[in-house]
């Protein structure tokens, strides 16, 4: 039924739903306070009893994350949200039924059954239902709201795979449940919806296009700057996140300016005796000779792009790379995450040619 890895229980759930003895030791090591990692649409999260302090503890412990960076809550129904969260505009509601369970989170004020360490000490609640088989039969095993940051190291790339989680925490959590590979590959979006109108803090599965469709409102950036005193209102801002270990440089150009410059950049390495990774659409790989190449997926394809970005970020940091070279793409509709997890795991490292 299961296996074990440096003291981390490994059970095989990918027919969880066929599975009720691997759900029950699940919910059991959670309701004794433990940390379990799930498969959801989006990435792997690390779940702990979202209304027990210290479990959630353990879940900062384990990744290595900081106090002030908010966890998401997930749930099993819409019915628990009542629970969480309190003055639930209508807006919320209407987004709630449209896109859940699927990758929209949604932040509303907290009631104050949440402990602060969840929420990172402020007012609001960030929840969601995720659409994944097994994390929602583990969630209605449990029975009660999981904290579920993604399932990995703090600033390291997002898990898409139980391997992934094994390889980052093994050891340091209870139990993952193996699920299979994530479909979606990027987190969810985060939406602030507290007054009605949707500001947008982390694009993610769910386009604010189609958010703004349904609700007939323009869905607005975040406008929070890491250099404020104010703690961020969402994961995913204030720190590295979705980096590689390997240094990433990301280029922004056309297509007709692209090849030339990565070719470029490549020539620079190399005089410099360092080996270079590239990750790169399958259009510019069928042009470009390299030894050490992930292919995202066409260009044309953000879904694609979106699956593939973080197995082929954890597979170049395996590799002989010494520095990874990136494509950049449209930032229409699903590119907009793809665009925001390639940019915070550049850094500065991002070269815009006009």
């Amino acid at each position: 039924m299961h296996k074990k890895i440096a003291g981390t229980l490994i059970f095989d759930a990918k027919e969880a739903l066929a599975a009720p003895l691997v759900l029950a030791e699940a919910a059991r090591i959670l309701a004794d306070g433990g940390l379990v990692a799930f498969p959801t649409e989006t990435v792997y999260g690390l779940g702990a009893n979202a209304l027990d302090a210290q479990a959630v503890q353990k879940i900062y412990l384990a990744k290595g994350r900081p106090s002030d960076n908010p966890l998401i809550v997930h749930l099993a129904e819409f019915a628990q949200l009542q629970e969480l969260a309190c003055e639930i505009p209508p807006e919320a509601e209407k987004l709630a039924r449209h896109f859940w369970p699927g990758p929209l989170t949604l932040v509303l004020k907290k009631r104050l059954v949440v402990p602060d360490i969840v929420t990172g000490g402020l007012d609001s609640v960030a929840v969601r239902i995720p659409a994944h088989p097994v994390a929602l039969a583990l969630l209605r095993a449990f029975g009660r709201p999981l904290a579920a940051p993604s399932a990995n190291l703090a600033g390291r790339p997002s898990p898409t795979s139980a391997q992934h989680v094994i390889d980052d925490l093994a050891g340091k959590i209870d139990a993952v449940l193996d699920g299979g590979i994530c479909a979606v590959g990027v987190e969810s979006t985060i939406l602030d919806i507290r007054g009605g109108c949707p500001l947008l803090l982390r694009p993610g599965g769910v386009t604010p296009e189609q958010i703004s469709i349904l609700l007939e409102k323009e869905c607005l950036p975040c406008t929070w700057q890491e250099d404020t005193a104010m703690p961020p209102p969402s994961p995913g801002l204030k720190y590295t996140h979705y980096a590689p270990q390997v240094p990433l440089c990301l280029v922004l150009a056309s297509p007709e300016k692209i090849l030339a410059e990565i070719a470029r950049l490549q020539d620079v390495c190399r005089r410099q005796g360092k080996h270079v990774g590239f990750l790169l659409s399958r259009e510019l790989a069928a042009e470009f000779d390299a030894e050490t190449v992930e292919i995202l997926g066409s260009r044309t394809n953000a879904a694609e792009l979106a699956t593939n970005l973080y197995g082929a970020l954890r597979r170049l940091d395996k590799s002989a790379a010494e520095v990874i070279i990136a494509e950049g793409y449209s930032e229409a509709g699903l590119g907009l995450a793809v665009m925001n997890r390639l940019k915070k795991a550049a850094g500065s490292r991002v070269l815009v040619l006009e």
